[in-house]
């Protein structure tokens, strides 16, 4: 219960690896905010721990971000751990990229990552304890094929985290992004069936490939990203700031 009494928000808390890390703080202790766009869904997801709570949101909206998490801060005290995982992993190759899906893109995994960050930053004190943890991706260390604004918003998020962590360089808040490789989620499901339509494959065969795409030839476990945030969050790690920390089955950069 190493997270008793403290508040923590997840946004993309309603399923895959936003699930995983807020029902891992909850049962930490922690009081969690899970935000998303489907009221349902995260209202189900709630109903599964007392100490999860449902928050209709959308971060690509600064308003709804900044209202939302006000009215949590309200019910549930200061936001003391703030994971921004709500992403949108949507391929387009750059000849066919345009102005909408690139700021579609940039909407949702760098503006509401800064969007989040900042209003969740605003409800703590000076010196108050904090944990801010972005969901990039491997894509945000290296180029990712047919997936330009993917890739763009992904180094977007660990440029973020590494300007955040020298600006607040010494206080008890810490930045760190987590990098995963293709994880077992609904997204990887999504892509799957995208593959399988688009190379006349079965949906197994495409998540073959994706899984190919880990250096260890297998699709991560949400477990795994859980683990490294709950390590995060911990005392243990108070002194790991501004690193972009990498779950992809062997060396990436």
């Amino acid at each position: 219960m190493e997270h008793s009494g403290k508040h923590a928000l997840v946004t993309g808390g309603g399923t895959g690896i936003g699930l995983g890390i807020a029902m891992g703080l909850a049962k930490a202790g922690a009081e969690v905010t899970i935000t998303g766009r489907n009221l349902e869904r995260l209202e189900n997801v709630a109903s599964q721990h007392a100490r999860l709570h449902a928050l209709q949101m959308n971060v690509d909206d600064v308003a709804s971000v900044q209202d939302g998490i006000a009215s949590a801060a309200k019910a549930r005290g200061p936001i003391a751990i703030c994971v921004a995982n709500a992403g949108i992993a949507e391929p387009a190759r750059f000849a066919k990229e345009t102005p909408d899906h690139w700021r579609a893109i940039m909407a949702t995994n760098l503006d509401g990552v800064f969007f989040t960050f900042q209003a969740a930053m605003a409800t703590l004190g000076r010196e108050d304890w904090g944990r801010m943890i972005a969901i990039s991706s491997i894509a945000g260390l290296r180029g990712l094929k047919g997936a330009i604004a993917y890739t763009a918003s992904k180094h977007g998020v660990i440029g973020m985290i590494r300007g955040l962590s020298e600006e607040y360089m010494g206080s008890n808040l810490t930045f760190n992004a987590i990098c995963p490789g293709y994880v077992d989620t609904p997204i990887v499901d999504r892509n799957a069936a995208q593959i399988a339509e688009y190379q006349g494959i079965s949906e197994e065969e495409a998540r073959g490939y994706l899984a190919r795409g880990n250096r260890h030839k297998r699709l991560l476990e949400t477990e795994e990203i859980t683990a490294t945030a709950l390590w995060l969050c911990s005392d243990a790690a108070r002194s790991v700031n501004g690193q972009s920390i990498q779950i992809a089955g062997g060396h990436v950069t």
